[in-house]
């Protein structure tokens, strides 16, 4: 199995999906780097529209990602509640 990730730009929204990604995928890693969040998991990586909105405090359409998102590594499942990477056995 390999890794999955996406990068997202760092500022105060991505923060609030990066702590939503890190509740839900509590193996993932979260690497901080300038101007960059980059965050990795092994086979699978979910980012959950409930969870984010909990966090972020109002309503969040997961189309949202795509205004910070830098670079993904897997294959996408995208529906309105979540966003998934993962790799196809």
């Amino acid at each position: 199995m390999s890794k999955v990730y996406i990068a997202l730009q760092d500022n105060d929204v991505s923060r609030y999906i990066v702590e939503a990604i890190e509740q839900d995928n509590p193996d993932a890693t979260i690497v901080h780097n300038p101007a960059m969040i980059r965050i990795e998991n092994e086979g699978r990586l979910d980012i959950k529209r409930e969870t984010v909105e909990e966090f972020i405090g109002r309503d969040w359409d997961v189309q949202e990602l795509h205004l910070n998102l830098i670079t993904i590594g897997g294959n996408v499942d995208e529906d309105d509640d979540c966003f998934s990477l993962f790799w196809k056995e």
